[in-house]
């Protein structure tokens, strides 16, 4: 077994849940109500900024020059592409430069993004792939699982025909690739390490949906938290 497969059997509890999500659902059947996703865009695309940095330091501590530029074309991807498509609905749902400006990370975006800087700096290239690849992959899997779903919101259906679409299985399929050629040529806790950093990744995604659904908050109401 691919140490890649190794870990979606294992993470395949997490990943259901994540199918299985109201926000997910609903937002396949088109009743998923707009604030939420409006909440989730403003969310994501804070994630999306620091998921680029993951992907930028692991071209910087790869062993080879062509895995250093496609790690950076990676990060580049997800600037060009899906930030591009974020400001795209940022149009399509009247996101004000003000809301922008006052932007606040919740917990959940928070935490996670803190993962994926731990395992970045403080792990190698390995480490940094095996935290990050639940995003792509999980995003892959739902988009194939949405795809024939015609929900009448368009933003809805432009979500989900960008991760539904060849260019992006291409991405997704390189990263594993990537992860299990690593796994072949490091030590046992190196994979054990990877594993952990997986699955961490694989609950923070199923936080994410949680997170957006129910518009998550900290606790006390103050503007300080940015980062």
């Amino acid at each position: 077994m691919r140490f890649s497969e190794e870990l979606r059997k294992e993470a395949n509890p997490i990943w259901e849940a994540s199918f299985s999500h109201p926000f997910i659902k609903e937002l396949g059947e088109g009743t998923l109500p707009l604030e939420c996703f409006r909440y989730y865009v403003m969310q994501d695309a804070y994630y999306l900024s620091h998921f680029a940095k993951a992907q930028s330091i692991g071209a910087a501590k790869a062993q080879d020059f062509y895995t250093t530029s496609r790690m950076a074309s990676h990060a580049q991807g997800s600037y060009e592409a899906e930030m591009g498509l974020h400001e795209t609905f940022y149009k399509m749902l009247k996101i004000t430069d003000q809301e922008q400006e006052n932007f606040i990370p919740a917990p959940t975006a928070y935490a996670y993004t803190s993962h994926l800087h731990r395992a970045s700096y403080n792990g190698h290239l390995g480490d940094i792939i095996a935290a990050i690849l639940p995003c792509y992959w999980l995003y892959y899997e739902i988009g194939e699982r949405l795809k024939g779903s015609k929900p009448e919101e368009p933003v809805y259906q432009k979500w989900m025909d960008a991760y539904g679409s060849d260019w992006f299985k291409e991405s997704v399929m390189e990263q594993i690739d990537r992860l299990d050629a690593i796994a072949e040529e490091v030590t046992k806790q190196d994979r054990a390490r990877m594993k952990e950093h997986f699955m961490i990744s694989s609950q923070y995604e199923y936080s994410f949906w949680e997170m957006a659904y129910r518009m998550e908050n900290w606790p006390i109401a103050v503007e300080s938290v940015k980062s």
